[in-house]
């Protein structure tokens, strides 16, 4: 019906008014935005790395170090549960992706065979069987015991390693305040990543390229670091080196962790009240806090060490209990190294290092480029359909054109809201919607002109036009739309910059073509009252 009620014609106003209000920040400069008052609309469409440049990495996860991290592992738990059943043993260590030990009386061995059983857990379910399986095999050759880690939780490992690496790089990224990065997975261990507006890459090479492993452990006093490294460390310790001393001091570390930086809630760089040197305030969650109590107060008198990637970062002594959780690090820190060193520590340590397989720049000339060739060819193609339908289709075109550019106001607010990121390829689809959407018209013109040469009434013929012209439009843009949404599930990258721009412009066009065009030919219709329609 030609019939719009006063809430219908002020929401669709509302609705065309608001895409050119969020539209309109897009035309102006940074500076200006800042000097607008706060409720005034500010966000920008975010341009991808192929228009405004930026940093682009391909990163390898080392999952070979997660199998010897687990074992590692291993070690530890075979030699404190043997020593708990009070089970002598020996020859305790990992060779060719396996752990062997060896127990010394034959009648321990029945007794070692069940404790060794108990360190045996499961992995998810085998997708033929639909049985869980063992995470490790443990195999018994007289008194000798061979523990090897089976494939499915290798596999299982090596999973939970990639996805918990991209949840952490993602992290760290958006702490240095970067606007829409792409961080993807590619294959088995790789992982993509994409930040456009990075001017400096080598700062992300060296934040993604930490492993950020923070422990608090203990500094063992049975002998010297130079004594341990004349002859070898004592077991359950290992010679490390600190970055206090220049050159560098070796310390003996016992390898017990006391506390892991997975307990912290949180890391702020500051200043050091006294010297006024850069530091990093830390704070444990609920366990790691009345861990760290316990630990500073059994050891009153005796230094711990604060270990990152395998570096002493520092070693003081615990004068007193150090209770409630919070604490900090110092060091020779430059304001920038304390800030991103808590960044690192905020985010979460790796849990395997990342190699990086691929590095390239994308210059901002480049992006400027390609900004002013999608801009020209937007703009031609956009003067050459509204000269078109102008000329087809005479007022109604010019009606059809308004709603276009209404169309065109509503994608960009869209993009600015969702923060979605525009790519090239989406430049694409934005000139493919504007199509789209004037194919739209030419139905429901085509539609009314063939009503009127079957002799019906301007307004029947507009009225069945729109009607009859709205399940093909549905039909055509509902198999678009979906089209759309599988690229945006399944593609990467540029797809998904198209897939989105498409999906957004699917849904304005709609709404324009349908709803904005009836409007303006239902208030055209009622004030002008004409007797014929020539179309």
């Amino acid at each position: 019906m030609l019939r719009f009620s006063p809430w219908k014609i002020t929401l669709i106003a509302l609705v065309s008014l608001a895409g050119f209000i969020y539209t309109a920040p897009n035309f102006l400069s940074a500076e200006t935005l800042e000097d607008l008052p706060g409720w005034v609309p500010q966000r920008q469409i975010v341009l991808g790395l192929d228009l405004q440049g930026g940093s682009y990495l391909l990163l390898e996860v080392e999952t070979g170090a997660v199998q010897r991290e687990r074992l590692e592992t291993i070690v530890d738990d075979v030699r404190q549960t043997l020593r708990e059943k009070r089970i002598g043993y020996t020859g305790l260590g990992m060779s060719q992706g396996a752990v062997s030990v060896r127990v010394r009386d034959e009648a321990d061995v029945e007794a070692a065979q069940e404790a060794l059983n108990g360190l045996v857990n499961t992995v998810s379910a085998n997708l033929f069987s639909g049985l869980p399986e063992a995470d490790l095999l443990v195999a018994a050759d007289g008194t000798h015991f061979t523990l090897t880690p089976t494939e499915a939780s290798q596999r299982e490992r090596a999973r939970l390693a990639v996805e918990q690496s991209i949840e952490i790089v993602r992290r760290r990224i958006d702490e240095l305040g970067t606007t829409e990065p792409t961080i993807q997975r590619q294959g088995d261990n790789r992982i993509v990543v994409e930040v456009p507006g990075l001017d400096d890459p080598e700062r992300l090479k060296a934040l993604l390229g930490k492993t950020a492993k923070l422990t608090f452990r203990l500094v063992d006093q049975s002998m010297t670091a130079q004594q341990a490294l004349a002859t070898r460390p004592p077991q359950g310790t290992e010679i490390l080196y600190s970055n206090e001393y220049e050159p560098p001091q070796p310390l003996l570390i016992q390898k017990r962790v006391m506390v892991g930086g997975e307990d912290l809630t949180d890391a702020q760089p500051g200043f050091d009240q006294q010297t006024n040197e850069p530091i990093i305030t830390f704070q444990f969650d609920t366990s790691g806090a009345r861990r760290f109590g316990e630990v500073t107060s059994n050891n009153v008198g005796r230094p711990f060490a604060i270990v990152l990637d395998n570096e002493v970062i520092a070693s003081p002594v615990i004068r007193e209990p150090i209770l409630g959780g919070r604490g900090h690090l110092s060091g020779s820190y430059s304001v920038q190294t304390a800030n991103d060193l808590a960044v690192l520590l905020r985010a979460g340590a790796l849990p395997a290092p990342l190699n990086i397989l691929e590095e390239r720049t994308v210059g901002p000339g480049l992006g400027a480029d390609s900004v002013a060739a999608g801009k020209i060819a937007a703009m031609i193609g956009f003067s050459a359909v509204i000269v078109y339908i102008a000329l087809s289709y005479g007022l109604f075109g010019v009606f059809a054109n308004v709603a276009l550019i209404v169309n065109v106001a509503l994608i960009a607010a869209a993009l600015s809201i969702l923060q979605a990121t525009l790519t090239l390829p989406g430049i694409a689809g934005i000139v493919l919607t504007i199509g789209m959407a004037v194919d739209a018209n030419v139905l429901i013109f085509e539609r009314i002109r063939e009503e009127l040469r079957n002799g019906k009434t301007p307004i029947n013929a507009i009225e069945i036009g729109y009607d009859k012209a709205l399940t093909t439009i549905m039909d055509a843009n509902i198999t678009t739309f979906i089209a759309a949404a599988i690229l945006f599930q399944l593609g990467s990258g540029p797809v998904r910059g198209f897939s989105v721009t498409l999906g957004v412009g699917i849904i304005t066009s709609v709404f324009t073509a349908f709803v904005v065009t009836r409007l303006m030919i239902a208030l055209w219709f009622r004030f002008q009252r004409p007797k014929e329609l020539v179309l």
